[in-house]
């Protein structure tokens, strides 16, 4: 693919552009204009990720079912008064006395004060169903209704998107659910693994296809990018605006990340985009569920990730072997930092505040 950068001896360092001066990215850099590369006419095939349990059909049989409780009592800590939730609806390796799989319902809030587990026998799966649970979990003295919901099984959308709807709960198809997938990981090793009816047979995995890159839209176009790096001490203080709702973004604890024991000054590899425009495009990326951003060297672009299977072709750097060892340094740095990596946008290198900043990571799903 030709690069679409004008001056040919322009790289992307990884290295430093700049943030405001209380985050100062590492090194100077050169810097990169910001365009999204023309899709290729060739059949690039599908990039598959395993994930979890296969589920027969995304269809809702939810029509002639009893709309009683759940067939095995639910266990609860706290009560639901989070602005967003974290869901997963999905079979497990557990077997019944029938000799079917028992499903489950998993609910728990980012911070984790408050969790939510049901069984289900695998003739309740539905939406009927799961609405139920949902609201008499809701019913419950004290209990607020979440604003959102996330979910990563994409198989699972129209069932757990139309029980949420009917409950005015926005469903949001999103890999950020780090907190949930942290715990589904525990519950398989001290919970799962020691029930009698637990079988590894009964695991079965569902395929998750990637969506071929799709070309960026003109609103979330920047005018020039940059791969960088900041220590995560400073990355931490950019974050702590997005959390006081000064800036647009989004972050998670370290700890649902399994990165807790990352040292502050800990390199965090990032992409900084410049854009005059840099408050409306952050205001309409905020608009996106970002997952990760990923260094294409076949492509000689970063393809940005979003929802559960969504990709964009975010921006393109002129392919040679120099500019390709950068894109391979730049994913190298991830793996080091357990896959942490960030998204900054702002006006311009000598901007005194970001616009947007995002914490994102390279994260396998659960294996069940």
């Amino acid at each position: 693919m030709n690069c679409l950068l004008q001056d040919s001896n322009s790289c992307c360092h990884i290295g430093c552009g700049r943030l405001p001066p209380r985050a100062r990215l590492a090194t100077s850099v050169h810097r990169q204009p910001f365009t999204a590369a023309r899709q290729s006419r060739r059949s690039c095939g599908r990039n598959t990720r395993r994930l979890c349990c296969r589920v027969t059909s995304a269809s809702d049989p939810s029509t002639s079912v009893s709309t009683s409780s759940p067939t095995y009592s639910p266990h609860q800590k706290g009560l639901p008064q989070s602005q967003v939730w974290e869901l997963d609806f999905c079979s497990r390796p557990l077997l019944d006395e029938r000799g079917k799989k028992r499903w489950e319902l998993l609910i728990c809030s980012p911070d984790r004060k408050f969790e939510y587990s049901a069984y289900f026998p695998n003739n309740k799966i539905n939406s009927t169903q799961l609405k139920a649970a949902l609201l008499e979990l809701l019913q419950q003295a004290g209990a607020e209704k979440p604003r959102q919901c996330r979910f990563f099984r994409g198989q699972m959308q129209t069932i757990i998107s139309r029980s949420l709807a009917d409950l005015d709960i926005a469903p949001v198809p999103s890999r950020r659910c780090f907190t949930l997938i942290s715990w589904l990981q525990e519950r398989l090793e001290n919970l799962y693994k020691k029930d009698p009816g637990y079988s590894d047979k009964a695991a079965s995995l569902f395929m998750l296809d990637l969506q071929s890159p799709q070309e960026l839209p003109d609103n979330l176009r920047g005018e020039q990018w940059n791969f960088v790096q900041l220590p995560l001490s400073a990355l931490l203080e950019e974050l702590s605006q997005v959390k006081q709702r000064e800036v647009f973004g989004d972050t998670f604890d370290l700890a649902t990340a399994d990165a807790a024991d990352l040292p502050l000054d800990a390199l965090i590899p990032g992409v900084a985009v410049f854009s005059k425009r840099a408050v409306p495009l952050a205001a309409w990326t905020s608009g996106f569920e970002l997952a990760a951003l990923v260094a294409d060297t076949d492509r000689a672009c970063v393809i940005l990730e979003t929802g559960v299977n969504q990709r964009w072709r975010y921006g393109s750097y002129r392919r040679n072997p120099e500019t390709n060892a950068e894109a391979r340094q730049w994913e190298d740095a991830k793996k080091t930092v357990k896959g942490l990596h960030f998204l900054a946008l702002q006006k311009d290198e000598e901007a005194e505040q970001c616009a947007g900043v995002w914490l994102l990571q390279d994260r396998e799903p659960p294996s069940i």
